[in-house]
């Protein structure tokens, strides 16, 4: 049993294919699969059920990799750690966002720390949704994930930044943009472009909707907030978004943002395997990050 033979099954579990794995590391899947038969010839326990469309952990190959990710996780971090203490101010930071997260909450923080560790790496990698970034997290070669704050998941520990109250997205010749606030009644007989179904975002919003009564049946959909924004700019509905930092409630500008105090805010923040084991580079930054939303947002921002 070696450390690759569990990194390959780590990345077939979570992948549900050998084929998927084979592509990612450039290699054949019977390659892939000489990993898997050493790990099941020494366990002497089937640990993959095959199926038509792919490949599930078996119990047994379940309980593997729920040990292997964590300890190959802290064994990576471990030794990155150990680099950064070797190379001084010339280690990396990666981080796992939203694909609009750089712009809104940490384009100032990265120069702050760009300007005081200028020999340091800082490396980005966008998902789609915050499921991803945990997903990604879990796999073990990043430190950081920014993230919508979820309930309680596995491995991952979280600490909540800034609170994000929602606002409704109207142009200003709207008949709504005049609203100094509304409430979510407000809301019943307008056509909302709706979140990403799949998002930790989009599923509060529908449940805050749900709890208030509102019904929600758009026949427009969108992937991030920037688009909902755009797509209501262009006048093909009304876009329900959380209050990004920084970002002006009302002015001259293409679209008004009028608040909706009645609805839940949206707390995002950090997610990580564990605070202790974090390098100092990686907590330096997550800090800067978070400080400078607390100073953009004010009052929103979270108290540790």
């Amino acid at each position: 049993m070696t450390l690759d033979d569990l990194r390959v099954f780590v990345a077939v579990c979570r992948a549900g294919s050998l084929s998927a794995v084979a592509r990612e590391l450039a290699c054949t899947q019977s390659a892939v699969s000489q990993h898997v038969k050493r790990l099941e010839k020494e366990t002497g326990l089937s640990l993959l059920e095959r199926r038509p469309r792919g490949v599930v952990p078996t119990h047994a190959g379940q309980v593997l990799c729920d040990a292997a990710a964590g300890s190959i996780a802290g064994l990576e971090l471990a030794l990155r750690r150990l680099g950064d203490l070797a190379n001084g101010d010339s280690g990396s930071v990666r981080v796992t966002t939203g694909g609009t997260t750089v712009r809104h909450f940490m384009s100032e923080a990265i120069v702050a720390f760009r300007q005081r560790y200028p020999k340091t790496s800082l490396e980005f990698r966008t998902e789609t949704s915050s499921r991803g970034c945990f997903d990604a997290l879990t796999a073990g070669d990043l430190d950081l994930a920014w993230v919508t704050i979820a309930g309680a998941v596995r491995g991952i520990e979280q600490r909540p930044v800034v609170d994000l109250p929602w606002v409704l997205a109207v142009r200003p010749d709207d008949p709504l943009a005049a609203r100094t606030r509304l409430r979510a009644t407000d809301l019943t007989d307008i056509r909302i472009i709706r979140l990403p179904q799949n998002s930790t975002s989009g599923a509060r919003l529908d449940a805050a909707f749900a709890e208030q009564g509102i019904p929600n049946s758009s026949d427009t959909s969108v992937a991030d907030w920037d688009t909902a924004l755009l797509l209501a700019e262009l006048g093909l509905g009304h876009a329900v978004v959380p209050a990004l930092p920084g970002r002006r409630i009302s002015g001259d500008g293409p679209l008004r943002l009028i608040p909706l105090p009645d609805l839940p805010p949206l707390t995002v923040g950090w997610a990580v395997r564990r605070w202790d084991a974090l390098t100092p580079l990686a907590r330096t930054f997550a800090d800067t990050v978070a400080t400078n939303c607390a100073e953009v947002a004010g009052h929103r921002a979270v108290r540790p």
